[in-house]
This record gives C-alpha cells, sequence and structure tokens, in this order.
C-alpha cells in the first residue's frame, strides 16, 4: 500500500501553534460569586429603595425638555461669576430664571427661564438678552444658543420617554426570555430596571439636570446591559448542554468566570470612554456621560448580582429545571 506524505502547506498548518488571546482574568479563576449573591442582591434592594426614596423627594432636575421654559447659553471672553449674572436678571426684574456656570474657566453658562406660558417664549429670550446687556454692555458677551420648550410639548416629550424607556425595558426582557428561558428574562427585566433606578438615583442625589440626552443615555445603558446579560445566559446555555449532571450553581459560576475576561476587557474600555467625556466633555453633554458611566457600572454588576442569582432562585423555588433551547 502506497503511503501518502503531508504537503508542505499541511505540515506547516499542523505545526502551527494555537493562536493565543489575552485575557484579563483566567477562564478558570473559581472566584465564587453565587457565595456573595444574597449579601449583594441586599445591598443591591437598599441602593434601589434608596434611589426610589431620593426619587420621591428630591425628584429630578428636569430640564426645559420636560418642564417647559427657554434656555440662553451665554459665553464671556473673560472669568465672570455666576453671582454677577444671577444679579444682572434679578435687577431686571427676569422671575424664575437659574443660571448654571457649565464651563471649565467660569466663562460659559446657561440660564433657565423655566414655565414659560405658551406664547411668550420669545419674550423671555428679549429680556435675559437685555439684562444681561444693561449689566455688561453690547458686545460683551456671545449667545451661543437659545432653546425654547412650552409646557405642553414638555409634559408630551415626558411621556414619551417614559414610555420609551418602558418599552426598551419589556422588549429586551421578552427577547432574553424567547432566546433562553423566561427565568432568563424575568432576571434581565429586574436588572434593567436595577440599573435605570440607580441612574436616576444619582442624578437625583446629585441635581444633575434630566433631559433628552439623559433619555438617549438610558436606553444606551438599557442595551448596554442586556449585551453583557447575552453573553453570560449563552455560556450559561452551553455549559447546561455540556455538563448536565451538574449543579445550575456551579454552571452560573463557572459561566461568570468564563466570561469575566471579556466583560472586564468590554466594559472596561466602554467606560474608559465614558470617563473621558464625562472629564473633557464640558456641561453641556455632562449629564449624558454621567449618566451612561453609572448605567454601564450598574449594568455590569446587576449581570453578576442580579440576573443570574435571580435565575438559580427561580430554579430552585419553582422546583423545575431550566430549560435548554436551541441556538
Amino acid at each position: 500500500m502506497a503511503r501518502t506524505t503531508p504537503t508542505t502547506n499541511q505540515s506547516a498548518h499542523e505545526s502551527r501553534p494555537a493562536p493565543r488571546f489575552f485575557t484579563l482574568v483566567p477562564a478558570h479563576a473559581g472566584i465564587d460569586f453565587i457565595r456573595l449573591a444574597p449579601l449583594m442582591m441586599g445591598i443591591s434592594a437598599v441602593v434601589v429603595v434608596l434611589c426610589v426614596g431620593l426619587l420621591a423627594v428630591r425628584g429630578l432636575n428636569y430640564g426645559i425638555d420636560f418642564a417647559g421654559g427657554t434656555l440662553v447659553q451665554v459665553r464671556f471672553p473673560n472669568q465672570t461669576p455666576a453671582g454677577d449674572v444671577r444679579d444682572s436678571l434679578s435687577q431686571a426684574g427676569v422671575e424664575s430664571a437659574t443660571v448654571q456656570d457649565v464651563g471649565e474657566q467660569h466663562q460659559e453658562f446657561q440660564v433657565r427661564v423655566a414655565n414659560i406660558v405658551e406664547g411668550e417664549a420669545e419674550k423671555a429670550s428679549t429680556e435675559v438678552r437685555n439684562a444681561l446687556q444693561a449689566k455688561f454692555g453690547e458686545g460683551s458677551y456671545e449667545i451661543v444658543r437659545v432653546d425654547t420648550v412650552g409646557p405642553k410639548v414638555g409634559r408630551d416629550l415626558w411621556r414619551d420617554a417614559t414610555l420609551a424607556v418602558g418599552a426598551a425595558t419589556l422588549l429586551m426582557a421578552i427577547y432574553i426570555a424567547v432566546r433562553f428561558d423566561f427565568r432568563f428574562g424575568i432576571g434581565a427585566a429586574v436588572a434593567l430596571v436595577h440599573d435605570v433606578l440607580v441612574a436616576l438615583g444619582v442624578l437625583s442625589l446629585t441635581g444633575t439636570e434630566f433631559d433628552l440626552t439623559t433619555v438617549a443615555a438610558l436606553l444606551t445603558v438599557v442595551g448596554f446591559s442586556v449585551n453583557d446579560t447575552v453573553v453570560i445566559s449563552d455560556r450559561i446555555r452551553e455549559n447546561l448542554r455540556r455538563r448536565k449532571r451538574d449543579p445550575l450553581a456551579t454552571i452560573i459560576n463557572d459561566s461568570i468566570n468564563e466570561t469575566l475576561s471579556r466583560t472586564f476587557i468590554t466594559s472596561g474600555t466602554a467606560i474608559l470612554v465614558v470617563v473621558s467625556l464625562l472629564v473633557m466633555g464640558g456641561g453641556v453633554i455632562h449629564s449624558f456621560a454621567l449618566t451612561l458611566l453609572v448605567g454601564f457600572v450598574a449594568g455590569v454588576y446587576s449581570t453578576v448580582y442580579v440576573a443570574a442569582p435571580l435565575v438559580l432562585w427561580l430554579e430552585r423555588w419553582w422546583q423545575r429545571p431550566v430549560a435548554v433551547r436551541a441556538r
């Protein structure tokens, strides 16, 4: 029988070492996340209750997108005390006006006149301009932008924003439930609500303005958190197929460990970008960047210590094994 000798290409292919990928954490680090789950879920419950309390007591600092009003953003060539800007408005009799310093060099300010009556938006803008001109003189400042939203439009935007965040959370939970198991869907829904409430609680605590850009950030947080949940849930499903005799707690714990490096790398890069936006982006996108930062950190945490432990708890409560569905 004739012997077949491998070709040069075959030999090179067989001798080529397998590619090695960079990992921050070994796949089998053996960190026992499930053991700490009851404590961490208790802490999460306390944090959520505090956030709800803050929202009930302090509320949110609604921007003109929701509260209605006129925003005039003004820039001075030199450093200007915010008190001088407030004095100019007070002396001119501009009521319900607030001044916020949004520049790093104390040169840029946002003047908000809230609760504008329909049809009087132009009047409010003119009053702010006249007040600044009387105090600082003509040509001593620059009007960067003027935004106006009526009270009715603000209420409509608030309703639409609430529906958008709620619908996104519900649809993401349904997607997880259909793709994996309905218990995964429940865990994902609770984790998403956790992330949104924590982000809103921080915004309430810090008094950060809540506007349409903040709603966009909340929707981004919902998508980011679900992405991490999908990765871990998919690994749990794979391990359930291969290790049918192992308890679910062990499989969940090992799955989190196996995806931990990926979580650190992807979430870490996203968080670094958001921190850069928060530090160097200026006041215009401050609320957007802060919401993303808090939401991203909460999303990584909730996937590990809210969504996954809830799947295990529901499996034990229903006394029925988690179903393994095809891809």
